[in-house]
């Protein structure tokens, strides 16, 4: 495993060859689940449709994810609204294709990141995996009135949620010494939904306005016809 993991003063970090390696199980995973699809019609998850438009809307959000609008003061960035892309995918298919498809974004997130220090196994599934798998919640609302800006706001919540567990489990230790004192017991939940509401605010203004509503209905249409 060392030739995958490096392990330097307790941290984890993936090597090259480690994130190589799970570029392929990834690779292998799509393929194998393309395959089981085809041979057996009745048990598909994602029709080739389906595929197209999650597969554009995840590319979308990662490469979004590289656009940092601004940074707040304690970490984290605020992107241009890569976490919109993500939710979308349940919103126009379902909670089911929405977390697996979040479970994919997550994986690239995690390779995106894979040279950074990882504390745990555990941690690095709570802020890559489950997290980001957190974006697809936006599909248990799909049927209600005004389920774009329901289901994003719940989305991030979510995603938030899992990043400020894996803050209070691995992260209390690493609380700069710009943040108040006074708010210590809360350092995750501030550090994480500072970044998460604020790219949410701007996103929902965004959503509100009628040529983006009229734009995102006509893409629902194409993605669900």
């Amino acid at each position: 495993m060392s030739n995958f993991i490096s392990t330097e003063d307790g941290y984890y970090a993936l090597t090259t060859a480690g994130m190589i390696l799970c570029g392929v199980l990834i690779a292998v995973l799509v393929l194998a689940t393309a395959l089981i699809s085809r041979r057996d019609k009745s048990k598909r998850l994602f029709s080739t449709k389906q595929l197209v438009f999650c597969a554009m809307a995840i590319a979308l959000g990662f490469a979004t994810s590289y656009v940092r609008i601004f940074t707040m003061p304690w970490g984290g960035s605020v992107t241009l609204c890569s976490m919109l892309f993500v939710a979308l995918i349940g919103y126009w298919y379902g909670p089911k294709i929405g977390l697996c498809a979040g479970f994919a974004y997550g994986l690239l997130q995690f390779l995106q990141d894979g040279g950074s220090y990882i504390l745990s196994p555990l941690q690095a599934c709570l802020d890559y995996i489950v997290a980001f798998a957190a974006l697809g919640c936006s599909g248990f609302f799909t049927d209600q009135k005004n389920s774009l800006i329901k289901g994003y706001v719940a989305a991030i919540l979510a995603r938030g949620l899992f990043h400020a567990i894996g803050g209070y489990l691995y992260w209390m230790d690493y609380m700069p010494d710009t943040f108040p004192t006074s708010l210590a017991a809360i350092y995750p939940i501030a550090y994480n939904y500072s970044y998460i509401l604020a790219e949410g605010v701007i996103t929902v203004i965004l959503l509100c306005l009628p040529p983006v509503k009229h734009a995102m209905a006509n893409v629902k249409k194409l993605a669900v016809q």
